[in-house]
């Protein structure tokens, strides 16, 4: 069993001893954390204390839910309950209910054992890491204060996915005209999750009318590993070829994460999801473009042939969210396939990721292997090495850096550095004592090479410590 309190959240596996996995116990101890600290906010104008909770569709999902949405009744707090939803879909729904906060239960692209509380903030975002800390603190003292019987909240069941769809098909960079008139041809596999109906519907909306959906049964029973990765969706790439689709789609249970497959049944690339987008709304407005620091440099390359900027922020939403906000981006998200366009809201979301996407494709006319290939060529290689207790992680580091002093450096987040035709990526694990190395080159065998040159510089120094 696993539980992992962090300050993003709580996540685990379901089951097991209280303080060891995600139980009843842990999962009212920290929503009645999160309650009370999203009590104590400024929040002008609110009469009636209101929260939005959704989930997706993985099995236990219905069980923490009714744990949830019961402890925010019990604390005074009235709860608008989406049921199934997307994580985008709950994001809108916070500032559009005047809510002061929101709680999704999901454990995103974690298999079918785990399950998660990701907390908003009445903006709908996800809460700042300071903000994540006082709601630890919070939980580890134990002092809540539940309300008396004649001010308990209530319940109230919400669909809001009619209404995300709305402002989605809404927006201008949205080209419903395009995209009907392409007559696309589209199999989706939304993972036994709630992408089973918001998807078809969203295409639905766009004017798709020809649409297969396989894993379509929303019943958390998932049919493949979660993560929309090449190896997970075989399955896909089948289906597109044999239903002579024009593209594929993947998402993972909580719909924030858009992985496309091209219709010959070739993989098109997650980070390849938000250089695509971006290219289109960068060819309709300049503007910003924000990624993580271990997202592909194509996003860059894109970004400089619009006469724009690209940024990096350290790993994760909310870092990319801060720095969007900074920058005044127009367009961002994580190399992951997680798409962020501001004029919607800020959160990754794969249904405006799928319409922007369309719209692109449909205006140019292109196939998708067509696309794909006036986007610059880069391979990405992952490792990892796990370090004796002895030695720190910012010791490995600092040595890392003085190896590499000569070339341009990032410390906001681990250690980054630039070549002039590929980068690597230090980053400590906040729950292993492993570092991570991500790299990126011209080619697969380049970026496995510098993989295993910079994780031998990491052993030697091990070594001689």
């Amino acid at each position: 069993m696993t539980l992992i309190a962090s300050i993003s959240g709580i996540r685990g596996t379901i089951g097991g001893r209280p303080g060891q996995g995600l139980t009843p116990f842990d999962i009212i101890r920290f929503t009645s954390a999160f309650a009370t600290w999203a009590l104590h906010q400024e929040h002008p104008s609110v009469e009636k204390p209101s929260m939005v909770v959704g989930r997706d569709a993985r099995i236990s999902g219905d069980m923490v839910e009714s744990l949830v949405c019961q402890v925010l009744r019990s604390m005074g707090i009235d709860v608008y309950r989406a049921g199934l939803a997307t994580t985008p879909t709950v994001e809108i729904a916070v500032p559009l209910k005047g809510a002061i906060g929101g709680i999704i239960v999901t454990a995103s692209h974690n298999p079918a054992e785990w399950n998660a509380l990701k907390l908003l903030n009445r903006d709908g975002e996800f809460i700042s890491a300071e903000e994540g800390n006082e709601v630890l603190l919070l939980a580890g003292q134990d002092l809540f204060d539940y309300s008396p019987v004649d001010k308990l909240g209530r319940i109230q069941d919400q669909d809001f996915l009619e209404e995300h769809i709305r402002q989605i098909i809404r927006h201008p960079l949205v080209d419903l005209k395009a995209i009907k008139r392409a007559g696309f041809r589209v199999v989706v596999d939304p993972i036994n999750s709630v992408g089973a109906i918001a998807i078809p519907a969203l295409l639905k909306a766009l004017g798709v009318e020809d649409t297969k959906v396989i894993n379509g049964e929303p019943n958390g029973h998932f049919a493949h590993n979660p993560e929309p990765l090449p190896e997970h969706l075989v399955e896909l790439s089948k289906e597109v070829v044999r239903f002579h689709a024009h593209l594929g789609i993947s998402v993972d249970p909580d719909v924030d994460r858009l992985a496309l497959v091209s219709e010959d049944g070739s993989f098109f690339g997650e980070e390849y999801t938000l250089v695509a987008v971006a290219d289109y709304v960068l060819a309709n407005g300049k503007g910003a473009v924000v990624s993580n620091l271990s997202s592909s440099r194509a996003l860059r390359v894109v970004a400089e042939r619009h006469g724009c900027e690209a940024f990096a922020a350290p790993v994760g939403e909310v870092n990319v969210v801060a720095e969007m906000k900074k920058r005044d981006a127009v367009i961002g998200g994580e190399g992951n396939g997680g798409v962020i366009f501001p004029s919607l809201h800020f959160g990754r979301d794969s249904l405006i990721g799928v319409a922007l996407f369309l719209s692109h494709l449909a205006r140019n006319g292109l196939k998708m292997t067509e696309l794909r290939k006036t986007y610059p060529n880069f391979f990405m290689a992952k490792h990892k090495i796990e370090l004796p207790r002895k030695v720190k992680v910012t010791d490995v580091l600092n040595h890392v850096a003085d190896l590499y002093r000569d070339y341009p450096q990032n410390n906001t987040d681990g250690l980054k550095v630039d070549f002039p035709h590929q980068w690597f990526h230090l980053r400590k694990s906040n729950t292993e004592p492993i570092i991570r190395i991500y790299t990126e080159s011209s080619s697969s065998e380049a970026a496995e090479k510098l993989a295993g040159l910079i994780e031998r510089d990491i052993k030697t120094f091990v070594n001689n410590c």
